[in-house]
């Protein structure tokens, strides 16, 4: 295929692709090249939430990329502050008293790279020694450094040595090992409620009530990572909600908005404030056209 060695010449080679030159999707169909049509069980990797080019998110493109496409966070810019918004009321439904605010930046790695930067800056209250993360064998939590160093298994670690400091990994649903982890250092704990790298393993609902109960006791965050379980992808817009055990912390990215780059950091009221201008940042992040597109989503 002359595509596949155009690709050979000019892209990193950091996949193993089908070889297929994808052309089209529509609904839960992708089309090639030649006329053949898939039935798409990927769906970008749990993006496309709705299908691949739904007419609401095709409409709101071509509408809102009319009118603005980028300005930077320097700015106000009216979809933005609705998403954020609507995405705070979704967490007042499940409970009315949470106040959570947000930070939009591009891809779950991202969320969760600024998950483990709050909860530090958010810790520093009680010393710059309260740093450590713990997360769990079997986890993924993304590629850049802080996110992959929070992913426990070793291969994804691999010829990228040193990680960062400042993580502890205990087994999944263990709670004796878990307790050995914890120290005067413990800042947060990080956690996926359904880990998807490691096979479809579900957290124990008494293990995280227990987890939940430390973490009140010792001032100690409790971090979801709901990159690929939330905005919907349960059954419930948060995947937390089917245990009833709220996070201070919590990060969505995939189908936030239906294809297009998008994660999301939200955090209880206490914790954002620990933010400050110049603390965190992204160019792109919660561009009124990618906001606009997820405001549809939500």
């Amino acid at each position: 295929m002359q595509l596949s060695k155009s690709a050979e010449k000019f892209i990193m080679n950091t996949y193993r692709r089908y070889p297929l030159n994808i052309i089209r999707g529509k609904g839960t169909y992708l089309f090639d090249d030649r006329g053949n049509r898939y039935l798409d069980f990927i769906a970008g990797i749990a993006v496309c939430s709705f299908g691949h080019c739904p007419s609401f998110v095709t409409n709101v493109l071509k509408t809102q990329s009319e009118r603005l496409i980028h300005t930077s966070n320097l700015f106000f810019t009216k979809p933005q502050v609705e998403l954020a918004k609507r995405l705070a009321n979704k967490i007042k439904d499940y409970d009315k008293n949470l106040k959570f605010k947000c930070f939009f930046c591009n891809s779950g790695a991202e969320a969760n790279e600024g998950a483990i930067k709050l909860a530090r800056k958010y810790q520093r209250k009680r010393g710059k020694d309260r740093f450590e993360i713990i997360t769990f064998y079997n986890s993924f939590h993304g590629r850049t450094y802080g996110s992959l160093s929070a992913t426990a298994q070793e291969k994804f670690h691999k010829d990228f040595e040193p990680m960062l400091p400042g993580f502890r990994y205990v087994k999944f649903n263990d709670l004796k090992d878990f307790k050995k982890a914890i120290n005067k250092n413990t800042a947060a704990v990080m956690l996926e409620l359904v880990q998807a790298e490691g096979g479809v393993n579900i957290i124990d609902k008494d293990f995280l009530k227990q987890i939940n109960s430390i973490c009140r006791n010792e001032d100690i965050l409790l971090i979801y990572d709901e990159v690929q379980t939330g905005t919907g992808r349960t059954g419930r817009f948060f995947c937390f909600e089917h245990f009833g055990i709220e996070p201070q912390i919590l990060t969505l990215a995939k189908g936030i908005a239906a294809g297009i780059p998008m994660g999301v950091i939200m955090a209880g009221e206490e914790v954002a404030d620990a933010f400050e201008p110049g603390n965190h940042a992204s160019t792109f992040g919660g561009s009124p056209l990618v906001s606009a597109v997820a405001v549809e989503v939500v």
